[in-house]
């Protein structure tokens, strides 16, 4: 690979491997793969801060399914010059640069699914830049659109990166249910999983398969609990301020290597005692914000924080 020479600021870029286990609306029997995708890191290093925790024990959901060329399952979706296929197509760099980010989109849409990206962050001045790795079926439903986000928010001289998860049904970006994580972990110096598990039960935020954040569907309010099928995205893009400051099927059959049941099977419809040990522990020790505890933001806090 030749290398990729930086512009005169900054070319930050990122390491990510996806894992999708889903089911598809085209294609109902074929097998569940593993996605592979490469973004180098081109920046400089800074000194991590220490990070002396111990973290729970919990079962490897990401271990358990098999891989798929990522040039076959994804398109190019913005920025195609910053992007490239490697590997035979097994791996992909997306950059961004002064002129523009980059993207790409998964050729078929899910009903439901465990979606993984393993994704090493840039190093160095990084304020601004916005990692994202979602769900989202905008470009079919513009005005009422569903989506469920990992965003990794890049830092500045005082700030490390952060995690901010957000999910919302129907285009209610307005009342967004946004929830931030510091880290256990420096991001930049290796590899690490952001998964998310989306089925008719629950919706689940993972970072390292541990569960940081659970959003459960409930008949009371159906309207805010995303149900149309989506897309899943990988991007890198400026966010500038927003970023560093205010931001607030294939079908899963018994026969894959894990044994699992279908990710919309009764394997998945709550977390274990473990997962949720864990959550605990991540919750209290590193979320930082919560829209229930937003008070003046929402004068009437949404109905699933009482």
């Amino acid at each position: 690979m030749n290398p990729i020479k930086p512009p005169p600021i900054y070319n930050p870029m990122l390491h990510i491997f996806l894992l999708i286990c889903s089911q598809n609306m085209a294609l109902w029997q074929q097998k569940l793969h593993l996605l592979y995708l490469l973004i180098l890191c081109l920046a400089t290093v800074v000194s991590p801060h220490s990070r002396p925790y111990t973290t729970p024990t919990v079962t490897h959901l990401t271990d358990s399914f098999p891989r798929v060329p990522v040039d076959g399952a994804f398109t190019k979706t913005f920025g195609a010059s910053n992007i490239q296929f490697l590997s035979n197509g097994s791996m992909a760099t997306l950059a961004l640069d002064k002129i523009s980010g980059s993207g790409l989109a998964s050729q078929s849409r899910y009903y439901y699914g465990f979606f993984s990206a393993a994704i090493k962050l840039p190093s160095g001045l990084s304020s601004g830049v916005v990692v994202a790795f979602y769900l989202s079926n905008a470009d079919k439903f513009p005005h009422n659109h569903d989506e469920i986000d990992i965003e990794l928010l890049g830092h500045d001289k005082r700030n490390d990166w952060v995690i901010q998860t957000n999910i919302y049904a129907n285009g209610s970006v307005s009342t967004g249910r946004e929830e931030k994580f510091y880290f256990w972990f420096d991001p930049t110096q290796q590899y690490h999983y952001y998964s998310i598990l989306w089925n008719s039960y629950h919706t689940v935020f993972l970072v390292d398969n541990i569960p940081v954040r659970e959003f459960i569907h409930s008949n009371t309010y159906p309207s805010i609990y995303p149900s149309k099928p989506m897309s899943v995205y990988a991007t890198i893009w400026d966010g500038s301020e927003w970023a560093t400051h205010g931001a607030t099927g294939s079908s899963c059959s018994k026969a894959n290597p894990s044994g699992l049941d279908p990710v919309n099977g009764p394997e998945f419809t709550k977390l274990s005692q473990q997962q949720i040990a864990a959550m605990d522990w991540a919750r209290r020790k590193l979320m930082f914000y919560s829209y229930c505890n937003d008070r003046p933001r929402f004068k009437v806090l949404p109905p699933e924080c009482h």
